[in-house]
C-alpha cells in the first residue's frame, strides 16, 4: 500500500537555500523531503484508491486558481510540537482550500492539529538546532507564482518524490 502525500513545492532557487538550513541544524529527514507546503500529509492509500484519487486531484485542479505566495521568517510549533519553520505569509487562504478540498476526496485523512500551511525547516532535532533554524531563516523571504500542486510517494528508502504535477486551470477573477 503506497504512502502519499498531496504539497505545494517550493521552487529554485529557495528551495535549496531551505534544504541546506535543514541540513546544517541536523534534521534527520533533511535528504528525504523536499522543501513544501504540505496540503495532505502522509497517507497510506489503498492500490485500488489511488486512480480515483488522482482523478479527485485533476477535478481540485480544474476548481482552484493559480495564486502569489510569500514566505516569509520563521516560527516555531514549540512546545507543542518540536518544529520550526517559514512562514506563509501571503496566500494562506489559497492554501487553505486546496488542502479542504483535496482532503474532500475519496482518500480521507484525520488531522493531529489544525490546518496551518507552512515550510519546515527543523524537525526531530534538539532545542539548540530549533533555535539555529529560527536565526538562519529569520530573514528568509520569497516571492512566487503558485501554479500546481504535486501528489508525493514516499519510497521504501523514506524518500519523498514527486510523481505528477497537477496543474491549477481555473480561471483568475477579473482577468480578461
Amino acid at each position: 500500500m503506497p504512502t502519499l502525500g498531496v504539497a505545494i513545492t517550493i521552487p529554485q532557487p529557495y528551495a535549496d537555500r531551505l534544504s541546506a538550513v535543514r541540513l546544517t541544524v541536523g534534521d534527520p529527514m533533511a535528504r528525504e523531503i523536499p522543501p513544501h507546503v504540505t496540503l495532505l500529509p502522509p497517507t497510506e492509500v489503498e492500490d485500488g484508491q489511488v486512480a480515483d484519487f488522482c482523478a479527485h486531484l485533476e477535478r481540485v485542479a480544474e476548481e482552484h486558481t493559480a495564486f502569489s505566495m510569500v514566505l516569509s521568517g520563521t516560527a516555531s510549533f514549540r512546545p507543542i510540537s518540536p518544529v520550526v519553520f517559514v512562514q506563509v505569509s501571503e496566500g494562506i487562504s489559497s492554501c487553505e482550500q486546496l488542502e479542504r478540498a483535496v482532503r474532500s476526496g475519496p482518500v480521507e485523512r484525520r488531522l493531529e492539529f489544525n490546518y496551518h500551511p507552512h515550510v519546515t525547516i527543523a524537525h526531530h532535532v534538539d532545542d539548540d538546532a530549533l533555535d539555529e533554524a529560527v536565526s538562519e531563516c529569520a530573514d528568509f523571504r520569497a516571492a512566487f507564482e503558485v501554479t500546481a500542486f504535486d501528489l508525493y510517494e514516499q519510497g521504501g528508502d523514506a524518500v519523498w518524490r514527486p510523481q505528477r504535477p497537477f496543474s491549477l486551470r481555473a480561471p483568475r477573477r477579473g482577468r480578461p
